[in-house]
C-alpha cells in the first residue's frame, strides 16, 4: 500500500561498509515524529521512530538540511509484508517551505 504523508523529520544517518564476515550493508534511517498509541489510555504524545530510506546515497541528498532540523517534509511511503509482519518504508523525502502563517490584515508572515 503506497502512500503520501507530511512528515516531521528530526534526523538522518547512513551507515556502509562491511562487517567483519564479509556482509555488506549500505543504508540511510530517517527519524520521524510519530504519535504514540492513546489507545490503552497508557501514553501521550509523541516519539520519534526509525524509518528505512534507501541506501546511503540518499542520505547526500538531504545532508545540505542538517541546520534545517527538523524539517517537515512529504513523504513517499509504502507499507509492505512478507505475510507475518509488516514494515513501512520511505521511499523518496520532498522537504516543503516552512508554513505561512497568517498576520493581522490577512498579510502573511514571511512572505
Amino acid at each position: 500500500m503506497k502512500f503520501t504523508s507530511t512528515i516531521k523529520v528530526t534526523g538522518m544517518k547512513f551507515s556502509k561498509g562491511t562487517m567483519d564476515n564479509g556482509q555488506a550493508f549500505d543504508s540511510t534511517k530517517v527519524f520521524v515524529e510519530t504519535e504514540l498509541d492513546t489507545s490503552k489510555d497508557t501514553a501521550m504524545g509523541t516519539a520519534t521512530a526509525e524509518y528505512g530510506l534507501g541506501k546511503a546515497e540518499e542520505y547526500q541528498k538531504y545532508k545540505h538540511l542538517a541546520g534545517s532540523l527538523p524539517f517537515m517534509a512529504l513523504a513517499e511511503i509504502e507499507i509492505v509484508t512478507n505475510g507475518k509482519t509488516q514494515k513501512t518504508v520511505i521511499h523518496s523525502l520532498r522537504p516543503v517551505d516552512a508554513v505561512k502563517t497568517a498576520a493581522p490584515g490577512g498579510k502573511n508572515v514571511g512572505a
